[in-house]
C-alpha cells in the first residue's frame, strides 16, 4: 500500500515538471560543439577518403583505392609498429612514476599541497612548448644537459642522443613522463582518496602488512581509476605527434615516425588529402577498438575478474 502511494506521488510530481526542453537548452551548446568539431569533420574525413584529393586541382572519386593502398603501405605499417612500441613503453613508464607519486602526496604531510602543485605543474605546459624546451636542453653545443655532463666530468664529449634510435626514444619517453605523469597522478590520487579509511584500518588491525594492504585492498578498490588512466594514456600515446615532429623530426633514418606523423606527411608534405583522410579514419577505427576493449574491463566488477 505504501509503495503504491509512493508511485502515485512520483507520477504526479513528474506530470507537474516541465517537458525536456529546458534540459535540451542546457545541452545545446555542447551539442553544437560536438557536431561542429567532431561529427561534421568525421563525416567529411570519411567522404574525402573515397577521393583522390590533391591540395590544388580537381578531386576524383576512386572508391576504396586509398584503403587498398593503405594495406600495402610499408611506411605506414612501420610507423604503426613504432607507435605501438612507444605506447607500451611510455604508458608503462607513466604509470610506474605516477602511482608512487600519488601514494606520496596522499599522505597527511604539512607540505603535501606544495608537492602536489610541483608535480602537476608540467601538465599545464603545451606539448609543443615542452618539446621545444627539451630540444634546447638536449642541444650538444649549447644545451644545459651537455654543459652539465661535461662540466661534472662525467663525459668527455657532449652526448648526441637524437642520432640513435633507442637513446632518442628514451629521451622522448623521459620528456613525456615529466610532462604527463602529474595528470595521471591526480587521477590515481582520486581513486586513493575514494577508498574508505575504515577498510584500511580494519586490515591494519587484522595484522595485514603494508604491501598486503596495497595489493589486496588498495589496488582492487582503485581499479576504475587505474583503467581510466590507462585509457587516457594509451589514447594520447597513439596520437603522439608534437614530440616526434619537433625533437626527432622522424629521425634517425625515419625510425621515429609515428602514425599521426605519417598522416601529416601524406596530407601536408605529399599533398594527398584523400589518402591522409583514409589513414586518419583507419587510425580512428584502431583507437575505437582499443578503447572498447579497455572500457569492457572497466565495466566488469572486481569479483568478475577472479
Amino acid at each position: 500500500m505504501f509503495l503504491k502511494r509512493a508511485l502515485q506521488k512520483r507520477r504526479q510530481a513528474g506530470s507537474d515538471e516541465p517537458h525536456g526542453w529546458l534540459g535540451l537548452a542546457f545541452i545545446a551548446p555542447s551539442m553544437v560543439f560536438i557536431i561542429g568539431l567532431f561529427i561534421i569533420p568525421l563525416v567529411m574525413t570519411v567522404w574525402m577518403s573515397f577521393f583522390r584529393w590533391p591540395l590544388l586541382g580537381r578531386r576524383k572519386f576512386i572508391g576504396l583505392e586509398n584503403y587498398a593502398e593503405l594495406l600495402g603501405d610499408s611506411q605506414l605499417w612501420q610507423s604503426f609498429g613504432f607507435t605501438l612500441l612507444y605506447t607500451v613503453l611510455v604508458t608503462t613508464a607513466i604509470m610506474a612514476v605516477a602511482l608512487p607519486l600519488a601514494l606520496l602526496v596522499d599522505r597527511p604531510l604539512r607540505s603535501v599541497g606544495f608537492f602536489r602543485t610541483v608535480f602537476f605543474m608540467p601538465v599545464v605546459i603545451g606539448f609543443g612548448a615542452a618539446s621545444t624546451l627539451w630540444l634546447w636542453l638536449l642541444n650538444p653545443d649549447s644545451g644545459v644537459f651537455a654543459r652539465l655532463l661535461t662540466g661534472l666530468g662525467l663525459v668527455d664529449q657532449a652526448p648526441r642522443p637524437l642520432e640513435s634510435f633507442w637513446p632518442a626514444l628514451a629521451v622522448i619517453i623521459l620528456m613525456v613522463v615529466w610532462k604527463t605523469a602529474g595528470f595521471t597522478m591526480v587521477i590515481l590520487l582520486t581513486g586513493l582518496q575514494s577508498i574508505p579509511n575504515d577498510v584500511i584500518e580494519a586490515a591494519r588491525i587484522d595484522g595485514a602488512s603494508p604491501f598486503s594492504r596495497f595489493r589486496r585492498i588498495t589496488l582492487p578498490l582503485m581499479r576504475n581509476s587505474v583503467l581510466l588512466a590507462l585509457i587516457l594514456n594509451v589514447t594520447s600515446s597513439m596520437l603522439a605527434f608534437d614530440q616526434f615532429f619537433i625533437i626527432t623530426q622522424g629521425g634517425p633514418n625515419n625510425s621515429t615516425i609515428s602514425a599521426v606523423f605519417t598522416i601529416y606527411l601524406a596530407s601536408f608534405s605529399s599533398y594527398r588529402l584523400g589518402y591522409g583522410s583514409a589513414l586518419s579514419f583507419a587510425l580512428l577505427v584502431v583507437l575505437v577498438a582499443i578503447s572498447s576493449i579497455q572500457l569492457s574491463f572497466m565495466r566488469q566488477r572486481p569479483e568478475d575478474g577472479r
